[in-house]
């Protein structure tokens, strides 16, 4: 009788969405409308905030959450507060007040946008980040 081969498949989900950190001392409202007056974008306050979910498919936090889908690019921008009442977004950058994240992006340039952001008076500093380094990032979910 031949050996049976045991094979296993795995694969890498690739993330398909930028990350930007955003720290500031304003509201998410007043965040908001001043990037959307400097950068020209129309984030809206979504209905219901991002709710961060554990294995189990129980709520652990939600954030609020400001959305702009661009059709003529083709891409959708959300704008997701990082902290609410001591639960983080994306609990290794505890740091980050804000991310903002280009989803599909395929024709804005990143560093052009990071450097429009460094204009907001209501953000103190911009980082970039890849989401293929933080662990925390892979159960991010747009929809």
């Amino acid at each position: 009788m031949a050996k049976r081969k045991k094979h296993i498949l795995t694969f890498d989900e690739e993330l398909d969405f930028e990350m930007i950190g955003l720290s500031s001392h304003h509201n998410d409202y007043r965040l908001a409308w001043s990037i959307n007056d400097k950068v020209q974008l129309h984030l809206i306050k979504c209905d219901e905030d991002y709710i961060v979910t554990n294995k189990k498919g129980d709520e652990v936090s939600t954030h609020s959450m400001y959305a702009f889908e661009d059709e003529v690019n083709r891409l959708e921008y959300y704008l997701i507060k990082n902290k609410h009442k001591g639960q983080y977004l994306i609990h290794e950058k505890p740091a980050i007040d804000y991310f903002l994240f280009l989803c599909n992006n395929m024709a804005v340039d990143s560093e052009e946008l990071i450097m429009n952001l460094k204009s907001v008076p209501s953000i103190l500093a911009v980082f970039a980040f890849d989401p293929e380094e933080i662990p925390s990032a892979e159960q991010l979910v747009f929809s």
